[in-house]
């Protein structure tokens, strides 16, 4: 008995033992990962059918499917007034269905090209650049055109840029990138500057580029950038066209303006305001008088003038031979009375305090403004008052690892309204020389001067630039801050310093820039050289 109860005992002890193995936790060994796409067994109608008239088209997969980002990603050349409809819309599928809704035109190549979004439904692995192609005639066209897309400003473009080429026939205007689809387009995608458009008829063509913000085949210049070929393109072709896009300035036009405060009105525009004209048409007494400024963040122009009696007042704005006239309704609002705001939070060598006040400044009293370094030594300064910005700098000789105070007492600044500032204070502080760094840049192959070398950061705003006019050795940006730059170099044609735009109806391209091809990186306390050779 014994031993019969020892026997059973071990049993017991064994199973136990066997099922504690089985419930130790373990990662179960599987096969490789699945790296493979998925593949088409077979379609209806055909891939690259001819005399098509079908109005669905169902492609069938070796495994199940689904579709990503197909919106973005589903480009149909020439474009369809009305989309397909496109199964799976969500979930998986082991087959594709194209429902054709629009009327397609006679003796002419579709193509579908479904760039990255056919993907396997387990591990997402791409049917890369799927194309389904048919024609409505008797033949496929197989022309081709190849290039690149860059941008004008920025170092590398953006992603989905539409490249479009529009038939040149007697119909044709410069016009018809704003009212008609193209005929043949093709995308960037997410995944290259490059672009190939495919299935191309002979014949000739406007070629464009477009970044296609609300995607309906139109140029929008309030929002889209465009880029052109300033001729026609004769297809078949063996060149390699670059494509620069840039953002046009959009055509003056005056908005409708509006009483913000009592003795402020917001004129608002688009476009490029200079030479904007404001006059007011209702009788006014003697003693009226206004002043202008552009706001710091918003295209508007802050008009402060002196209230008085009226129910509403009548404006005329005038740029060149565009003439509108606007009423503003007088309402009971408080005036907007003098704030004063430093604009530069950071400090650097050789800067300048700069200030902007809420309501115009008109006067200052430099007597009741003072500048001391650290150890309150009172420094001489100088005081310049941008009134078209309505600016106020004030610059003193600096010094590196300093630190400055400067006070304004009352009635330093005095606005229009003949309102005092209070007691200001403002301290800034300088960095060591050791805590900064120095670039010297050598420029080749310059076809012409003024140019303008810019040190940006990695989104394209400038931190540090210099109008060059003539060639010599090497220019130095000395005790800069330690970052990482970008260096370009604007080719400023018309020698006004500045970046100028182009514009497609006047056919003008944008000022050329060339950009140094990698970051560089400067740390604190270096001085590093670079050579430029623009291409």
């Amino acid at each position: 008995m014994k031993a019969k109860n020892l026997l059973i005992l071990s049993l017991f002890f064994v199973l136990l033992t066997s099922l504690a193995s089985c419930a130790r936790r373990g990662t179960p060994e599987g096969g490789p990962k699945d790296i493979t796409p998925p593949s088409i067994t077979s379609s209806v109608p055909d891939n690259n059918t001819i005399n098509f008239n079908a109005e669905k088209i169902r492609i069938n997969f070796d495994e199940y499917i689904k579709l990503k980002d197909l919106q973005k990603q589903l480009i149909v050349s020439p474009p369809l007034e009305y989309q397909p409809y496109i199964y799976p819309q969500s979930g998986a599928s082991k087959y594709l269905e194209i429902e054709i809704v629009d009327t397609l035109k006679e003796n002419t190549t579709y193509v579908f090209n479904f760039g990255q979004s056919v993907v396997d439904n387990n591990e997402a692995n791409p049917y890369s650049f799927f194309k389904y192609v048919f024609s409505t005639g008797d033949y496929i066209d197989s022309l081709e055109l190849e290039g690149f897309v860059f941008d004008a400003l920025q170092k590398k473009p953006e992603n989905f840029i539409s490249v479009m080429l529009y038939e040149v026939d007697t119909a044709y205007t410069d016009s018809v990138i704003y009212q008609k689809p193209p005929t043949y387009i093709t995308n960037t995608l997410d995944s290259s500057t490059n672009f190939r458009l495919t299935n191309l008829k002979e014949g000739t063509y406007k070629l464009v580029a477009m970044k296609d913000e609300a995607g309906n085949y139109k140029f929008d210049p309030k929002t889209d950038k465009i880029g052109y070929i300033d001729h026609f393109i004769k297809i078949p072709s063996d060149s390699i066209y670059g494509l620069n896009l840039f953002k046009e300035i959009p055509a003056y036009k005056a908005g409708r303006p509006s009483l913000i405060a009592k003795n402020k009105i917001f004129f608002g525009y688009e476009g490029d305001p200079e030479g904007m004209e404001i006059k007011l048409l209702t009788e006014k007494p003697a003693d009226y008088d206004y002043r202008i400024f552009p706001d710091m963040e918003t295209d508007t122009l802050n008009y402060f003038f002196t209230p008085f009696e009226a129910d509403s007042l009548v404006f005329e704005v005038r740029k060149q031979e565009v003439i509108d006239t606007f009423t503003v309704r007088v309402k009971e609002l408080y005036p907007d009375t003098l704030v004063v705001a430093q604009l530069n939070k950071s400090f650097e060598l050789n800067d300048s305090l700069k200030l902007h006040t809420s309501t115009p400044m008109e006067n200052l009293n430099n007597e009741k403004i003072s500048v001391m370094d650290k150890d309150s030594t009172a420094l001489e300064f100088d005081t310049n008052l941008d009134r078209k910005k309505n600016i106020l700098n004030i610059h003193w000789e600096t010094q590196p690892d300093q630190k400055y105070r400067v006070t304004m007492l009352p009635g330093a600044i005095t606005d229009f309204y003949g309102e005092e500032s209070d007691t200001l204070t403002y301290g800034v502080s300088t960095k060591s020389l050791a805590d900064l760094g120095s670039i010297r840049i050598t420029l080749n192959n310059v076809e012409k001067y003024p140019v303008i070398l810019q040190l940006t950061d990695n989104k394209g705003e400038v931190l540090y630039e210099q109008f060059i006019k003539e060639s010599k050795y090497g220019y130095e940006f000395r005790n800069i801050n330690p970052a990482t730059y970008l260096i370009r170099v604007i080719h400023d044609d018309n020698g006004n310093g500045k970046w100028d735009t182009g514009n497609y109806l006047k056919k003008i391209q944008p000022e050329r820039i060339s950009y140094y091809p990698d970051p560089v990186e400067l740390r604190a306390n270096w001085e590093i050289e670079q050579t430029f050779n623009l291409q």
